[in-house]
């Protein structure tokens, strides 16, 4: 297996504070590697770390071969990184914004001309390729800005929180688009708050929290590490979920919940389906009058609030980890 990104012990301390404690990633070449955490975990900081766009306190980062530390020259060659918010210059076309990074990798004129009208076509912006790039809409902008993160053909591709702030249909087109970018070899270190862009995007996921590693595997090992399928009922109104409670716990694992101001009693199981036969035959012996209920494995929603105490912030703007650095040290 060869390896395009090595992290090893990766430490990043700001006065006293450690934002980074310790990270380290492994992600074969040609697969996704999904990055999760809740707000300051230091996803942004690891990002700019691999990048060459941050030094570490302590740590090595090998990318395609390269020492990032030793020859950030020669490691930024191999890689490609579209950040948080399109980074395009608004009163350039879509043509002129990559033609220019084209030009500053040292392509010809007409390589640069060539390579811009290439990507304008991947990436579906062929028809906005003479508009200005202050006129796109977000989700093209975002589109625009990868496509000059690909300029360069890099080995390894850092998208940082991609699809944040975007539309359900750019953030479809900015699926398909990675799903592309990995088809044809590509590796992709991608950061996000949106869990299902982990579970539909990513090979392997790493879960960080406060700069430390505390999970990683796929996402269904992940899903498994936190327990058996969940059966949730939903009882009609003025049954009482005590009396539900106690039913469920015969035949679930652990303690049921019921999240108060509801009708619905929850319990994880170890047999899915059989299970739920077993309480709805129970509940109905006892006179306990059930209007609906389902049965469904652990989401990675499930598996962030089970590591980390909280749910994901997917609709809530990301802090640097610097700021919370700040914010802690202030």
């Amino acid at each position: 297996m060869t390896l395009a990104v090595e992290v090893a012990g990766l430490v990043k301390q700001y006065g006293r504070v450690r934002v980074l404690d310790g990270i380290d990633l492994e992600i074969p070449s040609g697969t996704v590697m999904g990055l999760l955490g809740p707000n300051g975990a230091g996803k942004t900081t690891t990002v700019r770390i691999v990048t060459t766009l941050l030094k570490p306190t302590a740590g090595s980062v090998r990318v395609a071969g390269f020492d990032v530390l030793g020859d950030p020259a020669r490691a930024r060659t191999r890689i490609g990184l579209s950040g948080q918010y399109a980074a395009v210059d608004a009163n350039l076309s879509g043509f002129e914004n990559l033609r220019m990074v084209a030009r500053l990798y040292g392509m010809s004129h007409k390589q640069a001309a060539e390579r811009a009208t290439e990507l304008l076509s991947a990436l579906g912006l062929e028809y906005a390729a003479g508009r200005r790039a202050g006129t796109y809409s977000g989700g093209m902008a975002r589109r625009l800005d990868l496509a000059g993160a690909l300029v360069a053909r890099p080995t390894v591709v850092v998208l940082d929180e991609p699809t944040t702030g975007l539309d359900p249909r750019g953030r479809l087109d900015m699926w398909r688009v990675i799903g592309d970018l990995v088809d044809d070899g590509t590796t992709v270190l991608l950061t996000t708050q949106y869990l299902e862009e982990a579970d539909l995007l990513a090979d392997r996921i790493t879960v960080i929290d406060r700069g430390r590693v505390i999970a990683r595997g796929s996402a269904d090992e992940l899903k498994t590490s936190i327990g058996g399928d969940r059966l949730t009922v939903t009882l009609a109104a003025g049954q009482d979920p005590q009396q539900a409670k106690s039913i469920l716990a015969q035949v679930g694992i652990g303690e049921p919940s019921h999240e108060a101001g509801t009708d619905e009693v929850a319990i994880v199981v170890g047999e899915g389906s059989r299970t739920m036969v077993e309480a709805l035959r129970r509940l109905d012996d006892a006179g306990v009058c059930v209007v609906d209920a389902v049965v469904h494995r652990p989401s990675l929603d499930d598996v962030f609030l089970s590591l980390t105490g909280a749910p994901a912030a997917s609709e809530q703007a990301s802090e640097t980890d610097e700021e919370v650095a700040e914010e802690i040290m202030s």
